[in-house]
């Protein structure tokens, strides 16, 4: 496997919301009204280092599915040229879901695995590897919550509201809890394990993400399509479980805390 998927089409709703607290320079102050959380500058744009880490972990081709409206990110990616990857783009015309952001990158997947991730998580490399070269068929990689609580930049509070990952006795994904309470909590049992969405998929993830309808939210969410693929295209998904840390960009008080964490990262694009 050495495609990825970048699903970069949010609309950056808490982004774009005034902080009088964050610390921003002038040009993070300008990409954080607009709302495009991956081109937020953090020495360069925060989805550089995403690239950069997917190129460590050995993946060679990505897309970004993006907005119509996104030519900052299309300008961007063409002007550096990348050596060790290549960047492909996919439209997402309306931002109906993550599932339909996944939907729009099936013409790049070409049925051959293909690894999904967020453009607003900086993800560890190990991870990222781990999917692409220990596994046959289709995964997930969980985060273990004390790892995540021991080492992200994300606040505890919004931690532990994170999905849980709830598997079988072979370690196979049997639900996604979103917003999990005591009682989910006691369920999956000790150690807890979130989802940071951060996938391989195979070709029947696109069956899914067609077949489902709007969630409560009047989205198309990818947990949804994938419990579709589990429940009733039979697909499994195995789990593999890293003690180390995403770290997320999702508003404006986040970027001084990534801007510590990412400073002796080498950018290698």
């Amino acid at each position: 496997m050495y495609k990825a998927v970048i699903l970069a089409r949010g609309l950056g709703t808490r982004m774009r919301k005034a902080d009088p607290g964050a610390e921003l320079t002038k040009d993070q102050a300008a990409v954080a009204d607009i709302g495009v959380k991956a081109m937020i500058p953090i020495g360069r744009p925060f989805l550089d280092y995403v690239l950069s880490g997917l190129a460590d972990a050995g993946y060679r081709r990505v897309c970004l599915v993006i907005g119509p409206e996104h030519h900052q990110v299309r300008d961007h990616y063409a002007k550096l040229a990348p050596r060790r990857l290549t960047v492909e783009f996919a439209v997402q015309a309306k931002p109906l879901g993550t599932a339909d952001a996944v939907a729009a990158a099936e013409d790049f997947a070409a049925g051959e695995p293909t690894l999904v991730i967020n453009s607003d998580n900086y993800y560890p490399v190990e991870a990222l590897r781990a999917l692409r070269t220990e596994l046959a068929g289709s995964g997930l990689a969980a985060f273990g919550r004390d790892g995540m609580l021991k080492g992200s930049n994300i606040p505890a509070d919004r931690i532990t509201n994170f999905a849980v990952v709830q598997t079988d006795a072979a370690r196979r994904l049997t639900r996604i809890i979103e917003k999990p309470g005591p009682q989910d909590l006691a369920a999956v049992g000790e150690p807890i394990r979130l989802s940071m969405n951060c996938w391989r998929f195979g070709p029947v993830i696109f069956r899914a993400c067609r077949a489902i309808g709007p969630s409560p939210r009047g989205e198309l969410e990818l947990p949804d399509a994938v419990q579709y693929a589990i429940g009733r295209l039979g697909e499994t998904f195995d789990v593999l479980t890293f003690d180390a840390p995403v770290l997320d960009l999702s508003s404006r008080s986040d970027i001084a805390a990534l801007r510590d964490r990412l400073a002796g990262v080498e950018v290698n694009l």
